[in-house]
């Protein structure tokens, strides 16, 4: 491309990030190259300095200086493994949307040595633009179950708005050790990351601590194997990092097989449990774009299976937690 350009974000794009915009528009020029001309103010908004975050609003223009083979797109690059192991994941797909049913220990997102991960796998999964889907909520690595992935960034921006508004209704099925007192209640709490040696974990903190978050669950026993374990169903109010995770503790009733927040010393669990956090997004409900409300359950994971199956615990035998429309 020689000379400057001057480009209008369209009425799709309200919202988005200025370096997503690039990525969508220019999908060759680097992340470190798009950096460098921001920097040098050789990229504008409507004639003002940006930031790679500066987020666009329709009818803007961007000021795109001269950047060499920018008109060229590169197709996108698609892994047909990565394609089809995404494609047994889903649980529920429309024009808009992906729900799948992510597996234990696979991360949603990269991280330090974390090379395999959901958002990774979405570039095989490329919509009609040749744009990779969106991440509008995340799980923890270790937590299966439902994960709701756009397709489109106005189906995004919408999504991301449900999530934002608390419209959506999460519920979650847990084994834990011992049974909570009482059988059913709230779990509200100030919570703030803590560095640790093997990184950062929350902490339950006083209101007006330093970067204290408040987070809010409601927890119902649903069935118990004698005083040692219990069926937990969850459903969190707010979604902060590892929030259940730290109010089943808090509770004083860990989730099984968490590897930061299991906090009972000297536990011995029970002939033929499965490996791995029990913790799974069992069920999401949340309104579409055209007006309809999508309600969708994940299966239990097979470490998780042969848990219900080992404690006597019928996954078909109850309901899983009430209506999603009520909070509680």
């Amino acid at each position: 491309m020689s000379g400057v350009q001057q480009r209008q974000v369209s009425g799709d794009e309200d919202g988005m990030r200025l370096d997503r915009w690039f990525s969508r528009h220019f999908p060759q020029l680097g992340f470190g190259r798009l950096q460098k001309l921001i920097r040098n103010g050789e990229v504008r908004v409507d004639k003002a300095k940006v930031t790679t975050s500066t987020r666009l609003a329709p009818g803007q223009t961007v000021r795109i200086p001269p950047v060499d083979d920018a008109e060229t797109p590169r197709p996108p690059r698609v892994n047909e493994a990565d394609a089809q192991f995404l494609r047994d994941l889903i649980l529920y797909e429309d024009e808009d949307i992906y729900v799948f049913n992510k597996p234990h220990g696979l991360s949603v997102q990269g991280g330090s040595g974390t090379k395999r991960h959901i958002d990774g796998l979405l570039k095989s999964l490329p919509n009609k633009k040749g744009e990779a889907p969106r991440l509008v909520h995340r799980l923890d690595r270790d937590t299966s179950g439902c994960l709701v992935v756009a397709k489109t960034h106005a189906a995004a921006s919408h999504f991301g708005a449900v999530f934002r508004s608390r419209s959506a209704r999460k519920i979650y099925w847990a084994v834990v050790a011992g049974n909570p007192t009482p059988r059913q209640g709230e779990i509200s709490c100030f919570m703030a990351k803590q560095a640790t040696r093997d990184g950062e974990q929350m902490v339950v903190v006083r209101n007006g601590t330093p970067g204290a978050q408040h987070s809010q669950s409601y927890y119902s026993t649903t069935d118990t194997a004698s005083r040692r374990f219990a069926w937990v169903t969850l459903k969190p109010v707010t979604g902060r990092t590892h929030q259940l995770r730290v109010h089943m503790a808090q509770l004083g009733t860990p989730i099984l097989g968490d590897p930061r927040y299991f906090n009972i010393e000297n536990w011995q669990g029970a002939p033929g449990l499965g490996e791995g956090l029990h913790l799974h997004a069992r069920r999401i409900a949340l309104p579409l774009r055209n007006g309809k409300r999508l309600d969708i359950s994940a299966p239990l994971p097979p470490h998780m299976r042969q848990s219900f199956e080992a404690l006597g615990f019928d996954p078909d035998r109850y309901d899983v937690g009430g209506d999603p429309e009520d909070g509680k």
